[in-house]
């Protein structure tokens, strides 16, 4: 059997439905509904539409990947450092996608930081305002997109 094909394709030549159930699948996700019948009714879709589309029909953002950029930073193993750390981010109006921390070595601990920057934050700026903080070893830029 020939594995399934994926398309984009605009929402403007599609039925209804298929923006419904996107629509049906957020307010479930952000828990605005309890369960899919609830989410059916609220997105005005039938049950079994939802239930036959909701696993093959999703929402393409082209704007998920811009801006976004991996950090890996070496900070000191002492209490804060870490927090610190994210609420510079935070300052700096990016939005922590994933944070990944493994177990100190030596009195360092490697992190890796992946963040969408927002409000005109560029990684050099981030990445400078990183290197100035108390506690980091070393700030190395993985990627940017």
């Amino acid at each position: 059997m020939e594995s399934p094909k994926m398309l984009l394709v605009s929402a403007q030549v599609l039925p209804s439905v298929f923006a419904r159930v996107v629509e049906a699948k957020r307010l479930l996700a952000v828990g605005k509904v309890k369960n899919l019948s609830e989410a059916a009714k609220a997105s005005g879709i039938s049950r079994s539409a939802l239930y036959k589309y909701k696993d093959h029909v999703f929402i393409y953002n082209e704007d998920i990947d811009q801006g976004v950029v991996t950090i890996n930073v070496y900070l000191e193993d002492r209490p804060g450092v870490l927090s610190t750390l994210i609420n510079r981010f935070s300052q700096e109006g990016a939005n922590i996608l994933t944070v990944n921390q493994n177990i100190p070595a030596d009195g360092v601990a490697p992190v890796s930081i992946s963040a969408r920057l927002e409000n005109g934050c560029a990684a050099e700026g981030i990445i400078n305002q990183i290197k100035e903080l108390d506690g980091v070893v070393e700030v190395k830029l993985v990627n940017s997109r």
